[in-house]
């Protein structure tokens, strides 16, 4: 058992990999104040949150083998797997589509400053801002609130080639903004 209190990523991802305890606890640690908000964006506050956030660290502790560092950031990753937790509960039909979207007009900028707070050291928050308001609003309403690209289409009234287009030339200028 490992007794560092901080890892680089590899080292992360190795300790985790051999099922290292206290890198699992470093790793929640570090990462669950992000992830519950990015949750609450999704599903609300409550204990529904907690519960998603507790069932998706579960998910990448059964599943850590098949991280793949060649393609993208360990965060990333978890990311990824938080908000498929989220969303499939989401989907589940344990909650209502109503309770968890709020219309939106066109060209509405949504602003959670608390899920960007828990983020920023992330620099998302800035990036997020560099982006134009149309491409961001497509990330957001996708990452944080946990929208699929058929809804966004709906929600903002406009085709979903559009809201394709969008959320790929958004995605491709967050990755050049991040790095």
């Amino acid at each position: 058992m490992s007794t560092k209190s901080v890892y680089t990523e590899e080292e992360l991802v190795a300790l985790l990999k051999r099922r290292d305890q206290q890198a699992y606890s470093y790793l929640y640690d570090s990462y669950a104040a992000a992830f519950y908000g990015v949750i609450q964006r999704i599903v609300g506050e409550g204990e529904e949150a907690t519960d998603i956030l507790q069932e998706g660290f579960v998910k990448v502790w059964k599943n850590i083998e098949q991280y793949d560092v060649g393609k993208g950031k360990l965060f990333t990753w978890m990311l990824n797997i938080m908000r498929h937790v989220a969303i499939d509960y989401l989907r589940s039909g344990m909650r209502k589509k109503e309770q968890h979207t709020d219309s939106l007009e066109p060209g509405t900028h949504v602003r959670g400053n608390e899920t960007h707070t828990k983020v920023d050291h992330l620099g998302l928050s800035n990036g997020l801002d560099k982006l134009k308001d149309e491409h961001r609003i497509i990330i957001e309403l996708a990452y944080y609130q946990g929208y699929t690209q058929e809804e966004i289409a709906k929600e903002l009234d406009i085709p979903l080639g559009t809201v394709k287009s969008r959320a790929r030339l958004a995605l491709a200028q967050l990755r050049q903004i991040l790095n």
